[in-house]
């Protein structure tokens, strides 16, 4: 039982029967109901759904989801699609290794499975992009079938209800997370109860300033009890996101825009980019604005008819910032370097069904594009 099991947490203890009938009641009276892909066992929306759900909120996915249904309604319209356009549906979304793991499991499941997802989580969990947790979900909303989940919401509300102190990336305590998570999992109600666990974490005990007033364990509650909301779940010691700088090219030419395919692994992978003259993280503004090696460059693709830079922005990424200085660069003419499979001259008009990465449609934005067809013309 959870009571022996958190014995030594000096707090207050709830058993395995009372958390889960007080969860699967709270979610049935309070949780939600009309999600998207909520209210269905088709295991291909299910999947879709928790996918595109890791690390993004529910608010930033339902529009994606929408659109990716409608282009790509079943598995096998997913599957034969061709890459690029697959790219181009979830362009802005971010993460872009969930699109091309999508793509691939899609082609699995056409292939090995004639269609149909596993209901087993360890068959799920051998996919491409479908982890533990993931699998779990998929098999009990589809197929009813008893797994646990057990991602960062999910962590976050056992971390507080029950007091446990470790950081969940330890090893030790991610097992005795686990083993929680199985523990408390209900005899029936498995839909409602793993729903409920995320409605929990998504709307009541949220990271910052959660609502206890509201949650049905706020009696029970060991953070709540011993004042400790803002220490749990434990939280890693943040490092200095380090800040790389790189310049885009905007080279134009006859209304186009030279975009270039980069490799599948790494930042944006699989995605259309803009070319790039990284530097130096300690590069000044002068190295920024060496004006005659962007020239060099640009020279590379065509004549070059006008030249100016745009308003710096910096983009965020979980691990480092990139400080992106534009460059607004016109061609008389436009030729291509050998490599030039790499590369593609786009359509400015139809930028919109590019697969471009966030930062990159933002600089190629409607106000942008004007200014650029006039350049252009």
């Amino acid at each position: 039982m959870i009571k022996e099991n958190l014995s030594d947490s000096g707090g207050i203890a709830i058993s395995s029967i009372s958390f889960g009938e007080t969860l699967v009641a709270w979610q049935k009276r309070h949780g939600r109901h009309s999600l998207p892909w909520q209210n269905t066992r088709n295991a291909y929306r299910i999947w879709l759904s928790e996918i595109m759900l890791q690390q993004t909120q529910v608010a930033t996915v339902i529009p994606y989801y929408l659109r990716f249904l409608e282009r790509f309604p079943d598995v096998s319209a997913l599957a034969y699609a061709e890459q690029e356009e697959v790219m181009s549906y979830w362009s802005g979304l971010g993460y872009y290794s969930r699109a091309r793991n999508l793509h691939r499991c899609a082609q699995i499941i056409v292939e090995e499975y004639k269609g149909i997802f596993p209901s087993d989580p360890v068959l799920l969990e051998d996919l491409p992009g479908i982890g533990k947790s993931t699998a779990a979900a998929i098999a009990v909303f589809s197929s009813g079938v008893r797994a646990a989940i057990l991602d960062g919401n999910v962590v976050r509300v056992f971390s507080r209800i029950f007091g446990i102190a470790e950081q969940a990336s330890d090893k030790k305590a991610k097992e005795k997370l686990w083993q929680l998570a199985y523990e408390l999992l209900p005899e029936s109600d498995l839909e409602a109860y793993t729903q409920g666990l995320m409605d929990l974490g998504a709307t009541v005990c949220v990271r910052s300033r959660p609502d206890c007033s509201i949650c049905p364990f706020s009696t029970s509650c060991i953070a709540l009890a011993e004042n400790r909301i803002e220490e749990l779940p434990a939280k890693k010691t943040k490092k200095v996101s380090p800040t790389r700088k790189t310049i885009m090219l905007v080279l134009l030419s006859e209304g186009k825009v030279l975009l270039e395919k980069r490799p599948e692994a790494g930042i944006w992978g699989g995605l259309l980019s803009l070319p790039e003259c990284e530097l130096p993280e300690d590069a000044g503004d002068e190295e920024i604005a060496d004006v005659s090696r962007l020239k060099s460059v640009a020279s590379s693709f065509g004549k070059t008819s006008s030249f100016r830079f745009l308003e710096p922005f910096t983009h965020v990424f979980s691990h480092f910032r990139l400080q992106i200085t534009p460059c607004l660069i016109g061609l008389d003419s436009r030729q291509l370097r050998a490599e030039e499979e790499k590369y593609v001259w786009y359509d400015m008009n139809r930028l919109d069904e590019a697969p471009l990465p966030a930062p990159v449609r933002k600089l190629l934005n409607d106000s942008l594009r004007q200014q650029v067809l006039n350049l252009a013309d």
